[in-house]
């Protein structure tokens, strides 16, 4: 009696394993991409899950301290992308990604995204692709007539002073 009790036990344990491990192997933290993996604060990367899960709904969405929440879309086949902007203030260093799809859950890719210190956020700060502008040209020529008469006007003073010095 004992052994028929483990023996259909251990059968039972094992059909819902077998059912439950094709579902679990196509839905994990492999399933999340970002490109690229590293960026800047402000820039914007990509996110792709590979996963049909996420590809019907509504309620699919990726999300990290790194950016918002942000919806994903189907991309064709068992893909759904999501493109986001990185936090103006967010940490430097390694970010997880989750992915929600509705009621298959969520999952997390650990240290899916590092965020690194970028360039100035300078912007274009008058600089041209053109090259100088008449405007910068007259105030050029402005500051360097200005700079040649001031400086032959102090050197003609000099001058003057030497020879009275030594009369």
């Amino acid at each position: 009696m004992r052994t028929s009790r483990a023996l259909a036990v251990t059968a039972a344990a094992g059909a819902i394993i077998g059912l439950a491990a094709p579902s679990a192997s196509a839905w994990d933290a492999s399933a999340i991409t970002v490109s690229p993996t590293t960026t800047f604060r402000g820039g914007t990367v990509t996110v792709t899950v590979n996963a049909h899960e996420c590809t019907r709904g509504s309620n699919n969405h990726v999300s990290s301290s790194a950016f918002r929440n942000t919806r994903l879309r189907p991309s064709g086949g068992n893909m759904a992308t999501a493109t986001v902007r990185i936090k103006r203030n967010a940490h430097i260093g390694s970010h997880s990604v989750t992915a929600t799809c509705g009621a298959a859950g969520s999952v997390t890719r650990e240290g899916a995204l590092t965020v690194i210190h970028g360039g100035a956020g300078g912007g274009l700060g008058g600089s041209t692709s053109t090259g100088a502008t008449s405007t910068d040209v007259a105030i050029g020529g402005s500051l360097a007539g200005a700079a040649l008469i001031g400086g032959g006007a102090f050197w003609l003073r000099r001058r003057g002073e030497t020879r009275t010095g030594r009369a």
